[in-house]
């Protein structure tokens, strides 16, 4: 069969839910949302269940998801799901984040083999970060040129926070169109939510409108602001309905029965006791900058970022008798080397290529309120409930291109 020309995703004036995407940040680790990217966008592609072509081989994730938020290295994700290339298409697959990590990680964090190697990381981040950051800046650089905010082909969230002002700075879509302040180069907005204290360096750049106003930013990892940016996005969204976008005219700014959100984490370490109040009593500040290999601060803060998001939202879609529409994926299981952000040995990377792949065999599960550890809440594997949303976000996108007139071209070509 002739393989169906893609049309954009129509705006949400056409459709039955808002359709919302978010990863967290967490370093190397952002493998593991990388394999689930990879399985959901080939659902896209070609259904299991159904064991036929579904939207076929060019179906990217960015024709489906109205938002798609990032933060720290869920926004280097986003900004390669939503990058155009010359094509006006994705500039990378979802299949092509696990090889990007594979290949470019070790650059970006270089491993000193030698045995005193975590004496010597703890030395030097006592006067300077981990990593100098000059990979990680040539390669976001090469890879997204010139785009900016406005290009990206659907929406986009990311989080970061400046550290001149103590204040986050999202750079949303949705405010990009009023304020072209904040129309900057993705890879400027990739620099900084990357940043991670004691990690990488502050990203320092400057946007001007179009009268020539300057402004300047001076960017930290967007994790201290929101690791999980599911609710900013969800957030941003309800911006744009109180302001009374045309793009949502028939949605109420608290109706989250119209949200579809699949929101992916990059692992934690809820089941290894990695730290203890004994322990930390006796921390001063390079205690808590740096122990055993780790710095217990920024994972406290990145933690706690994400499961009150996770809190939040379970507690809001439950009350409302929508779960299905919150699909929260990750894994508090996470021990040893997989925990880090930042050992980005061959060994340690492949691990985390299996954590993702095990990840989908895994029972569909929630945050247990009390406990804060995840439990299986479904027989469905994670596998199987991909399966339903790959089949949903193609429903909604052939329904939308049924009601738009801008649409019906493909409708046409493929009743």
């Amino acid at each position: 069969m002739m393989e169906t020309p893609r049309t954009p995703l129509q705006p949400s004036t056409f459709r039955n839910v808002i359709t919302v995407l978010s990863i967290d940040g967490g370093g190397i680790r952002g493998i593991i949302p990388g394999i689930v990217l990879a399985f959901l966008e080939s659902q896209l592609q070609f259904c299991y269940r159904c064991t036929q072509k579904l939207d076929g081989e060019e179906a990217r994730l960015a024709d489906y998801f109205d938002v798609i938020a990032g933060t720290s290295t869920g926004g280097l994700v986003t900004a390669m799901l939503t990058a155009p290339d010359d094509q006006n298409r994705p500039l990378f697959a979802a299949k092509d984040i696990k090889d990007f990590y594979l290949h470019h990680c070790p650059k970006i964090f270089p491993q000193n083999c030698c045995p005193f190697s975590a004496a010597l990381k703890l030395v030097k981040s006592l006067s300077s970060p981990r990593y100098n950051g000059r990979y990680l800046h040539k390669l976001a650089k090469e890879k997204l040129g010139e785009t900016r905010l406005h290009q990206t082909l659907t929406n986009v969230v990311i989080p970061t926070f400046d550290i001149k002002n103590l204040q986050p700075i999202i750079f949303s879509s949705y405010e990009e169109k009023k304020n072209r302040q904040v129309d900057a180069l993705l890879s400027d907005i990739c620099l900084g939510t990357s940043a991670a204290p004691t990690y990488l360096p502050a990203h320092h750049f400057e946007t001007k409108d179009f009268v020539g106003t300057s402004k300047e930013f001076h960017l930290i990892d967007g994790g201290v602001a929101a690791n999980n940016p599911a609710l900013v996005a969800i957030g941003e969204v309800t911006k744009e309905i109180t302001r009374g976008s045309q793009e949502f005219v028939s949605i109420r700014a608290n109706d989250y029965t119209r949200f579809l959100v699949v929101s992916l984490g990059t692992g934690s370490h809820k089941c290894e006791e990695k730290y203890s109040a004994q322990n930390a009593a006796k921390w001063g500040v390079l205690g808590w900058l740096a122990a055993d290999d780790s710095s217990p601060l920024i994972d406290a803060f990145t933690d706690a970022s994400g499961d009150m998001v996770d809190f939040y939202l379970s507690a809001v879609f439950k009350a409302l008798k929508c779960d299905d529409n919150y699909l929260r994926i990750q894994d508090d299981t996470l021990v040893g080397e997989l925990c880090s952000v930042d050992t980005a040995t061959k060994a340690n990377l492949e691990n985390l290529v299996r954590v993702g792949e095990e990840l989908l065999k895994k029972q569909v599960s929630r945050v247990n309120w009390e406990t804060g550890r995840f439990e299986p809440v479904k027989q469905k594997t994670n596998e199987e409930e991909l399966i339903s949303v790959a089949e949903k976000l193609s429903k909604e996108k052939r329904l939308r291109d049924l009601k738009s007139p801008h649409g019906k071209v493909e409708e046409k070509m493929n009743p």
